[in-house]
């Protein structure tokens, strides 16, 4: 099997982010299953495209690639994306995704959608809104407003507090390019992009975590009034994301 975990290139006037930091430093390989990492642009929209694109290179061709199925393939278990979450003193698994964006700041191709839908943004921004695709008939897929994580949030979080590592769920993934692709991922998952062939077995599971500045990002910086914002160690943040990852793949194997 497979499992691929993403993370976001740096962002607002950062030099570096510590979501890819830290994917960057898991082991290749957790509990027998391949760990494919992919950095991913901070650009509503494009988010997802290259996400996508990693997701089809990296599954069974039958399901959505452009070759026959060779009878070689792994199963894609499960996809993780990971962004940072400033001000935040701990790694938070997010718990739902939203259709909604309101960009504080502008992405880095210098978007910044304000209070609108990720789907329909022409339509108005009530989340009570569920459209029909257009020109699709009444029984066609329609996104909903929100989505809940198929990862097993309240088991990781479980997971790494018993590891002293600084844990807690999360109930709101924002609304800038983190909580884009999170929603983007699960309206995929969601219609059945993943349903599998029969010699690899289901579909995937997915969702969002958050984690906090490192400590190395923060170094030798000045802030007002000397408040420095919380922020963990990059191997301690990488430690959580590798607990993450095995309560994930355990989720998967006990579903078989």
């Amino acid at each position: 099997m497979k499992l691929l975990i993403t993370g976001f290139m740096p962002f607002g006037g950062e030099k570096e982010n510590p979501a890819w930091e830290a994917v960057k430093r898991l082991p290749d390989k957790v509990d027998g299953v391949s760990i494919i990492k992919q950095e991913i642009p901070v650009v509503f929209g494009e988010d997802f495209q290259v996400l996508e694109k990693a997701i089809r290179e990296n599954t069974c061709p039958g399901q959505g690639g452009d070759l026959p199925c060779d009878q070689s393939c792994e199963r894609l278990c499960a996809v993780i994306c990971v962004g940072q979450a400033g001000g935040r003193s701990g790694i938070t698994p997010e718990k739902i995704a939203i259709n909604y964006q309101d960009a504080r700041i502008p992405d880095n191709a210098g978007n910044s959608p304000r209070h609108q839908l990720i789907l329909y943004p022409q339509k108005p921004s009530a989340l009570s809104y569920t459209p029909l695709n257009e020109g699709a008939s009444a029984g066609a897929f329609c996104p909903a407003d929100g989505y809940f994580s198929s990862l097993p949030v309240e088991k990781m979080v479980e997971a790494m507090s018993e590891a002293n590592s600084p844990a807690s769920a999360s109930l709101s993934a924002g609304a800038y390019v983190c909580n884009d692709l999170f929603y983007r991922l699960m309206v995929y998952l969601a219609k059945g992009s993943l349903a599998g062939d029969a010699h690899i077995g289901g579909g995937a599971i997915g969702g969002f975590i958050h984690v906090p500045f490192s400590s190395e990002q923060l170094e030798g910086r000045e802030f007002p009034e000397g408040k420095l914002p919380p922020s963990l160690p990059l191997d301690t943040i990488a430690s959580g994301l590798e607990i993450c990852i095995r309560e994930t793949i355990k989720a998967v194997k006990a579903d078989r």
